[in-house]
C-alpha cells in the first residue's frame, strides 16, 4: 500500500509519501481553489499509485473546513480518505528544522510537507 498524507492549509498545502514504515515529504501546494487543488491531488495519486490519502485534521473552524476538503477528495478521487488528528504538527515541523539547523527560509518551503510527513508517520505507527 502506498499512502499519500496532506496537511491542508489555506494558503500551502503539504504532501507526505508512504509506502513502507516510514513517512517522507513529497512537497508542497499553493492553494489557488479546491477544484485545483482536488485535480493536482488526482494527478498525484494516479502518478504515484496512492491507494490511501491521509488528511490532518486541526482544531476549530479549521477542522471543519478540512473535513469538507477531505470529502471533495473522497468523492472526486474514488480513494479512502481518512482522517487523523494533526495537532501541532506544524509546531512539531517547526521544532525539528530548527533543530537540524534549517535556514529560515527553508522552514518556510518545507514546513508543510514536514508537517504532512509527522502527519503520515502517526498515522503509519498507530497502525
Amino acid at each position: 500500500m502506498k499512502y499519500l498524507s496532506i496537511d491542508y492549509g489555506l494558503a500551502h498545502i503539504g504532501l507526505a509519501i508512504s509506502e513502507g514504515i516510514l513517512a517522507e515529504p513529497f512537497g508542497q501546494l499553493d492553494y489557488i481553489s479546491d477544484e485545483k487543488l482536488v485535480a493536482d491531488i488526482r494527478n498525484i495519486c494516479h502518478q504515484e499509485e496512492i491507494s490511501i490519502i491521509i488528511v490532518g485534521i486541526s482544531e476549530g473552524q479549521m477542522a471543519k473546513i478540512t473535513k469538507q476538503f477531505a470529502q471533495k477528495l473522497e468523492q472526486n478521487i474514488g480513494l479512502t480518505v481518512e482522517l487523523i488528528d494533526e495537532t501541532l504538527s506544524s509546531q512539531e515541523a517547526t521544532r525539528l528544522m530548527v533543530e537540524a539547523s534549517t535556514k529560515q527560509s527553508k522552514r518556510r518551503t518545507n514546513g508543510h510537507q514536514t508537517a504532512a510527513a509527522i502527519i503520515l508517520q502517526s498515522y503509519l505507527d498507530s497502525k
